[in-house]
């Protein structure tokens, strides 16, 4: 288990914005800047429905929104949009009790996401990340989840496999270097900027000299970036 303190655990989604880019990463959960745009802003209204669906059962499935995640051993925490416990007849390795309900339930957690499904893996590492704090917290083994994508109105199963495990701790690992060091790297423009909401306050094309000094202004004489 972990001995963190309580500043040093990350919240699961800078998971994803550090595979997504490390310095939004950093401008976001370092240096506390945030801008919404269209694409945000959709995302924050599909995540707000997600949550405010109250908790139910459908069947064989107990459907449970906005379940407080922590893993004491990484050191993250978060918050889930939707976990399913499907039904099952056999107690195993990977189900669990659930409270006020009779038999064994398989979690499988469900992440929202707005847009289309992705080539990079970032949302799969969120996703492998909060089912890192569900087998802590409830002593299983978590096969598979699934993402769910609002453009394409249609879900991706995860596989929780070995590569997709180690990936997620080594992005931990990478998350708490970054935002621990305290330094900001410099930007990567690239096909990514054109989604960041952070794009205007970034300013990934100016030249370095010039944003340095537009930095200083804003973060005063101690802003530092890395190459």
């Amino acid at each position: 288990m972990g001995d963190w303190k309580e500043e040093d655990y990350l919240p699961l989604s800078a998971l994803q914005h550090y595979m997504f880019c490390p310095r939004q990463c950093a401008l976001i959960h370092m240096e506390g800047v945030w801008s919404e745009n269209y694409l945000t802003a959709t995302g924050r209204v599909l995540h707000e429905k997600v949550h405010s669906g109250d908790n139910e059962k459908r069947g064989d499935i107990i459907i449970s929104r906005s379940l407080k995640l922590c893993s004491n051993e990484k050191g993250v925490f978060g918050v889930a949009d939707l976990i399913e416990f499907h039904f099952s007849m056999e107690k195993t390795s990977s189900t669990c009790y659930v409270p006020g309900r009779t038999g064994n339930w398989i979690p499988f957690p469900v992440e929202y996401k707005r847009g289309k499904m992705k080539s990079h893996r970032a949302d799969e590492v969120q996703l492998c990340a909060q089912a890192l704090c569900l087998e802590e917290m409830l002593d299983v083994v978590i096969i598979n989840g699934a993402l769910y994508y609002g453009m394409d109105r249609r879900r991706k199963d995860v596989d929780f496999d070995e590569p997709l495990r180690q990936l997620t701790d080594e992005v931990i690992q990478n998350t708490r270097r970054l935002l621990s060091n305290m330094i900001l790297p410099k930007p990567q423009h690239g096909s990514q900027c054109s989604a960041c909401s952070l794009v205007d306050f970034c300013k990934p094309q100016l030249d370095q000299a010039i944003r340095e000094k537009v930095f200083m202004g804003i973060f005063g004489s101690d802003y530092e970036e890395t190459s």
